[in-house]
């Protein structure tokens, strides 16, 4: 079972903090993997926001986690506590993989994990801590970033993705999609690199288009255009394509554009099947079709994308290229 300690203390921001506990203090239900042993550290009981909390460890129960999450740092015109600085780099030092939400950043940053590094944090405060951690490669047009050991995510919305992305990290995009399903948020956004796809999906059930999608994605390996969709929901090619706009805020075409890549990283991650079978599935017709567009959406080709994900725990079946 794998340790995640939230790093707590007075002026830290409640919403980050409640985001990571509820990513990893609670199992999918039908999900069958040793899930997280989550334990809160800090320093005696500490004000978060308008909430008292009382830590189960000390901080130095930092040291040993499998993973450290610093939550956002209210006040950023204020050094963090010696204390945590401390207590983070050192267990950083002990093999930690840490990881920053929000303004959390400004705490690794002090810790000097992040120097030579790029990271980002809320984009309304990447200017201050590019000017006092200089060494620091600040980004502010990204979610989030990861450097494998360390990583740092933008605010609010974006410290979901990055808890997302380290539990697709450790068990793979199906069990991170159903934590997503749980929660009922998208399962990913691009993050710091663009290996991580844009799924535009609505937000309500009762929308036109809500038997059309997934009759279509049960349908991704045949040749779907938009006249098909049209057809299928009873409406004009024009129609449909302000409905697809509306709803997933993209157009069905690339719609399904999006699908077929979302289902190529299954397929790559948990099967062994080769790219020409792959682009078949997905309806992409050759494999040459299949890496142009994988390439471009996600940033890296199929091959090195399947070698970087069946390396999670769980998916350790030979990768097949």
């Amino acid at each position: 079972m794998t340790t995640v300690a939230l790093a707590v203390t007075d002026g830290m921001l409640h919403f980050e903090l409640s985001l990571a506990y509820e990513v990893f203090g609670s199992p999918p239900v039908g999900v069958d993997v040793p899930w997280y042993d989550v334990r809160v550290c800090g320093m005696d009981a500490v004000r978060v926001g308008r909430f008292r909390l009382e830590p189960d460890q000390g901080l130095d129960g930092l040291r040993g986690a499998d993973t450290v999450i610093v939550p956002g740092w209210a006040d950023t015109d204020v050094e963090p506590p010696a204390e945590l600085v401390g207590a983070v780099r050192a267990a950083h030092e002990a093999g930690a993989r840490v990881a920053s939400l929000c303004t959390g950043a400004f705490v690794l940053a002090a810790a000097g994990l992040l120097d030579g590094r790029c990271a980002t944090t809320h984009w309304a405060h990447t200017g201050a801590l590019a000017a006092r951690y200089p060494r620091v490669e600040v980004d502010p047009d990204v979610l989030y970033v990861d450097n494998g050991s360390v990583l740092t995510s933008a605010g609010k919305a974006a410290a979901m993705d990055l808890c997302l992305h380290l539990v697709r990290l450790d068990h793979g995009s199906s069990v991170a999609n159903a934590v997503a399903r749980r929660l009922v948020v998208p399962p990913h956004r691009a993050g710091g690199q663009a290996q991580f796809v844009a799924a535009p999906v609505p937000t309500r059930d009762d929308h036109p288009l809500a038997a059309l999608l997934p009759w279509a994605v049960e349908r991704l390996d045949q040749p779907l255009t938009v006249e098909d969709l049209a057809r299928r929901a009873g409406m004009s090619s024009r129609h449909l394509g302000r409905h697809f706009r509306a709803v997933t805020g993209t157009t069905p075409l690339q719609w399904l554009l999006i699908q077929r890549i979302r289902r190529a990283q299954e397929l790559l991650e948990t099967t062994d099947d080769v790219v020409d079978a792959i682009a078949a599935a997905t309806g992409m017709g050759t494999a040459a079709t299949l890496r142009r567009h994988f390439n471009r959406t996600v940033g890296v080709p199929p091959d090195t994308y399947r070698r970087t994900f069946r390396s999670a725990p769980g998916t350790n079946r030979p990768a097949v290229e």
